[in-house]
């Protein structure tokens, strides 16, 4: 699987500071969990995969950090870890009406099949802290499902930034922080690319320098 623009924004934009323990919901590869224990060098960081071959690359690719990163192979709904989290973190499967991918894995990544996001929501309020915080990101499209989501939802959206492929576009992508406690929505933007391909905005570049090498 690529490391695709959704991971990068939401494993940068995510609220750690003060997170101890954090937990990535679908983990993939492993990216926004690396980009998280790097941003917090004193959290814990576990991590769930419920495909085979995604869980074992994220395996490989967290190694490095194999004291600070657990991986496990698991779906949600059967996670029950000795301890809750400060941070909840996801990119969760989305395409619940288009046509399945032939590819079993990709489908399972990018399919609501096997993680609703009302059961993303319902779990994360029982695996989060008092204080706690998910954060995902989700298609703008979809405003059918985040609606009908957030109408299930027992947490309360904190923080919306939406997220703009380049200037005069609409919002491809919603990054969103949920609570347990009532607060006002915080809203924001940002915009990806200014112009051409890979001419990324200065805000984009500031929010995501610390994963880039550099920007071509």
């Amino acid at each position: 699987m690529k490391v695709g623009t959704d991971g990068v924004l939401l494993g940068a934009w995510a609220d750690v500071e003060n997170a101890a323990r954090i937990l990535d919901i679908g983990t993939g590869t492993g990216l926004i969990a690396m980009m998280l224990a790097q941003r917090n060098p004193n959290a814990c960081v576990d991590a769930i995969e419920i495909e085979e071959n995604a869980y074992r690359q994220a395996t490989e690719n967290t190694s490095v950090r194999k004291e600070r990163i657990n991986v496990f192979h698991t779906p949600l709904q059967s996670f029950f870890p000795a301890e809750k989290y400060d941070v909840i973190v996801s990119n969760p499967p989305y395409f619940s009406h288009s046509l399945k991918n032939p590819d079993k894995s990709r489908e399972i990544a990018r399919h609501t099949d096997t993680l609703t996001l009302q059961e993303l929501f319902l779990h994360s309020k029982r695996l989060l802290k008092p204080g706690g915080k998910l954060s995902i990101i989700f298609p703008a499209e979809n405003m059918e499902e985040k609606e009908r989501a957030k109408f299930f939802s027992p947490l309360q959206c904190n923080r919306l930034c939406k997220v703009f492929p380049k200037p005069n576009t609409k919002e491809k992508r919603l990054l969103m922080e949920f609570s347990l406690a009532p607060a006002d929505c915080i809203e924001s933007e940002i915009i990806i690319e200014n112009g051409g391909r890979h001419e990324y905005s200065e805000e984009y570049k500031e929010l995501t320098k610390d994963f880039y090498l550099k920007f071509v």
